[in-house]
């Protein structure tokens, strides 16, 4: 950050200070809204300031590019307002991702977001020009409302990433300039080589101040999409940061299987040094309790087949009831259903400021009864597969335990 200091649409470092628990980093506050807030609150969006977006998010990209750095997840949410202000300025945020780079090297880590990620990086083999295809879906959306690339699940997403066809077709591109159609087109090509670099993009006659893009206002679908699109991700924001919290509990258990590092047997004392170990604070009557129900055999010990068992049993507990957990969250009053209060309430808790709430209900509400069930939850929640997603550390687990009782007892 310290490095990308003076650049007016990239987010500023106040500092950093280290204590005994964490490093807290002090960033530049925006209190403006996202990208896609702002347009919609505006209610008029004409494709002339699409392009005004678009070369102030390409700007960036070939700022960082040119000294050195990738940021690797771009995607709507991490442009901001500084301010509520119609001249506020847009900010790049969350280089949580991003990487110096050489050029000519190439990276091998998948990162990024299902939408946004550029197809060589699903191959692990990929460089800076993997931000420009991420800028181009970007475009895409700011032009249609929707993302170029779509499915039900994440698997779906990068299947359509890899393979899938741009719909230039659809409403509303026949309506869009041929000159905007070229550059998304030439933005996500899927050889990186053949890809525009950002320079090129904002040499391009519908990017550039004055140039062709039209000042006519885009069809108003556009706007009913991004709002829907944007409703949609904010209740996913929040259930997908609660599904987190209950994963890193359940991922937790992993690092108790340290207590059993042989196969023999535990006693009580034994079990009891072992959590203390790996930083788990129980008590004695609840590792007392933890001991007879693991101890199928009432031999006084547990082997480690029986704590396989017993991890195998909490991993499938947690796959079945993770979802309505989280739905359980929200739905405070345990009525079946979440409110528009509380979901309000949810908000506030998890500190996401000028949601539209009824937007929100609006969208996943599929019975149109002004609240949300738990199958509306759900169909909502599996709609991109972020949930899949998210919960790959818990199938990780499961896959280590399987794996350890296949080793030492074949089942």
């Amino acid at each position: 950050m310290h490095h990308l200091a003076g650049h007016p649409n990239v987010i500023s470092i106040v500092g950093a200070y280290e204590d005994a628990v964490a490093v807290h980093v002090i960033m530049e506050l925006c209190a403006g809204g996202e990208l896609f807030d702002r347009i919609i609150q505006r209610g008029h969006y004409t494709e002339r300031k699409a392009a005004e977006l678009a070369r102030l998010i390409v700007g960036v990209v070939e700022a960082c590019h040119s000294l050195g750095v990738m940021h690797r997840d771009l995607k709507p949410e991490n442009f901001l307002f500084v301010n509520d202000e119609e001249e506020s300025p847009l900010k790049t945020i969350d280089f949580g991702l991003s990487v110096f780079f050489r050029p000519g090297e190439t990276f091998t880590d998948v990162v990024g977001s299902p939408y946004y990620v550029a197809p060589e990086v699903l191959r692990k083999h990929y460089g800076q020009e993997c931000d420009v295809w991420s800028a181009g879906v970007i475009i895409y959306i700011l032009l249609s409302g929707v993302p170029p690339f779509w499915d039900e699940t994440e698997q779906g997403i990068f299947e359509q990433v890899l393979k899938g066809e741009l719909d230039f077709v659809s409403e509303p591109w026949p309506s869009i300039s041929d000159s905007a159609k070229d550059l998304v087109r030439r933005m996500l090509v899927r050889d990186p080589k053949k890809r525009l670099t950002a320079h090129q993009v904002l040499c391009h006659p519908w990017v550039q101040v004055d140039g062709v893009a039209p000042d006519k206002p885009l069809d108003s679908a556009v706007l009913t999409r991004l709002k829907q699109f944007s409703a949609m991700n904010k209740l996913k924001k929040i259930a997908i940061r609660l599904i987190q919290v209950l994963y890193a509990i359940y991922a937790a258990l992993q690092s108790i299987r340290q207590v059993f590092q042989y196969n023999v047997d535990r006693s009580l004392e034994e079990l009891k040094n072992g959590l203390e170990r790996v930083g788990a604070d129980l008590k004695d009557s609840e590792i007392v309790g933890l001991m007879q129900a693991a101890d199928v055999d009432n031999s006084g010990t547990i082997d480690y087949g029986e704590f396989v068992a017993a991890m195998l049993h909490l991993n499938k507990i947690q796959k079945e009831d993770h979802m309505y957990a989280a739905f359980s969250y929200f739905d405070k009053d345990g009525s079946g259903y979440i409110t528009q209060d509380e979901l309000q309430l949810a908000c506030e808790q998890f500190g996401l400021e000028n949601v539209r709430i009824d937007d929100i209900i609006r969208e996943v509400d599929q019975d149109n009864d002004g609240r949300i069930d738990y199958n509306e939850f759900v169909a909502m929640m599996q709609d991109t597969g972020e949930q899949q997603r998210l919960s790959s550390s818990c199938v990780k687990i499961s896959q280590d335990l399987q794996q350890d009782s296949e080793v030492l007892y074949g089942f």
